[in-house]
Parts: C-alpha cells; sequence; structure tokens
C-alpha cells in the first residue's frame, strides 16, 4: 500500500475510498492487465503478448505485472471465491485467443492438423511458463528464438 500511495500521490484513505479493501483494489489493478492483454490477443495473438511482455521484463513496472499474474495464479489455486471471479476474465482471453486463432487459419496461416482448442491450450501452457520464468528474472534462455520456435509450431508448413 505503502509504494501505491507514493506512486498514485494518494492518500491510504482516499484509495479505499474507491476500493472497498485491498481484494477489491488487487481485482481492479489485475482486471486492468487481463483486459489489455485481450485487446492485444485479438490484435496480434498471444505469441505478440509473450513478444511485448519479454521486451518489457527488465523494466521496474513489469516486476509488479509479474506479481500481479504470481498472486492471480495462487488465489486461483487457493481461493474458490476469487477463482469464481476471476473466471470470466480468463475465459474473455481464451475467447480471444480462439477468435485469432479461427482468424489465421481462415487466411490459411495455421496448420489445420490440430484443433484450435489445442493449439489454443499450447499457447496458453507456453505463456504460463514464459511468464514464470521471466517473473524469476532469468536471462538464460534466447527466449525469441524460443518464441519464433513457438509461432512456427502453429503455423502451417
Amino acid at each position: 500500500m505503502r509504494r501505491l500511495e507514493e506512486a498514485t500521490g494518494l492518500s491510504r484513505g482516499a484509495i479505499f475510498h474507491h476500493f472497498r479493501d485491498k481484494d477489491a483494489l488487487f481485482l481492479a489493478v489485475a482486471s486492468a492487465d487481463w483486459a489489455e492483454m485481450a485487446a492485444t490477443v485479438a490484435e496480434r495473438g498471444l505469441v505478440g503478448v509473450m513478444q511485448d511482455l519479454t521486451a518489457a521484463a527488465d523494466k521496474p513496472e513489469t516486476a509488479g505485472w509479474f506479481g500481479t499474474q504470481l498472486e492471480v495464479a495462487r488465489r486461483l489455486r487457493t481461493d474458490p471465491e476469487f477463482a469464481a471471479a476471476w473466471g470470466r476474465r480468463r475465459e474473455a482471453i481464451a475467447e480471444a485467443s480462439r477468435e485469432r486463432l479461427e482468424h489465421q487459419r481462415e487466411l490459411g496461416v495455421l496448420r489445420t492438423d490440430v484443433d484450435i482448442e489445442v493449439l489454443a491450450g499450447f499457447l496458453q501452457l507456453v505463456y504460463d511458463g514464459l511468464t514464470r520464468y521471466l517473473a524469476t528474472g532469468r536471462e538464460d534462455l534466447d527466449i525469441p528464438r524460443i518464441l519464433r520456435l513457438v509461432e512456427d509450431a502453429v503455423r502451417r508448413h
């Protein structure tokens, strides 16, 4: 909360005037992140999100984003109420990803031998792993080349 007060210039009381508690504040921050992600997925696909994330990994503001994503993952496992509330947001990302993949398939650039749901699941697993990897601060892998491999895996040859 102290960092939020410093970043916004608002007092704790002013912040909680708009949010009933820390959970509501967290949900608002995480929801804003996921709304931005859904827009990027619709425009450039999940690989585009991963490319943006990789490019911004060393920026200070991205560290907070990683923390948010890891906290979302923790709460999904441990907090049924949060998981239920979050399910709609997660489905919006999944739907944007499926629509993007279906569009790519219609354009003839996406492989046709694998079901869209499987391709979407594959990309989601890669995204989740990349998020965890980048959150640790490790830099021992060539992420751009790996993402090109991921893109090649879903493209028609």
